[in-house]
């Protein structure tokens, strides 16, 4: 072989060994990835039903309630248009709380549960995930009416 048809060569391998590599980054980025939808959204249906995604917004008072586990907690959230129920096996975060903001990743089932791997809560006393108020801010926009449970008094969007 000539010295040019070496430097072809060199020049082909590396090419494929480039497309190889970001092949596998794609993929492993793609396997990672989960979207956010607000619970309007899941209760529409518009969510993926086989991949992981988040759900957000603001936990709804008087709806968290402790299995005799220790561990496993279910609680709702609102975006003040739709309520999901949520169903979590572990530690919550120390900042966890009804009437908070929250992030749930995880999948929903066939009854209808978002069954949560991890939980998110905000970390300090004016911080809300940007997502989640979006979502909140849309609705308030909207004029949709949020749903209030027994003694709970409504809530702006904006506190």
């Amino acid at each position: 072989m000539k010295a040019r048809q070496k430097r072809l060569v060199l020049v082909g391998l590396a090419l494929v060994g480039v497309a190889g590599a970001t092949t596998l980054a794609l993929s492993a980025l793609q396997s990672n990835i989960s979207y956010f939808f607000s619970p309007s959204q899941v209760m529409a249906s518009e969510h993926p039903t086989d991949a992981v995604f988040r759900v957000g917004g603001l936990v709804v008072k008087d709806t968290l309630a402790r299995q005799e586990d220790g561990l496993t907690v279910h609680f709702k959230v609102t975006d003040n248009a739709a309520v999901v129920p949520v169903s979590y096996t572990g530690i919550l975060p120390d900042l966890f709380s009804e009437g908070q903001g929250v992030v749930a990743k995880g999948r929903i089932g066939t009854d209808g549960v978002f069954y949560a791997e991890e939980v998110l809560a905000k970390h300090d006393e004016s911080y809300m995930p940007p997502e989640v108020a979006d979502t909140l801010q849309t609705a308030h926009v909207d004029g949709i009416v949020e749903q209030t449970t027994g003694a709970n008094t409504p809530r702006s969007a904006t506190q």
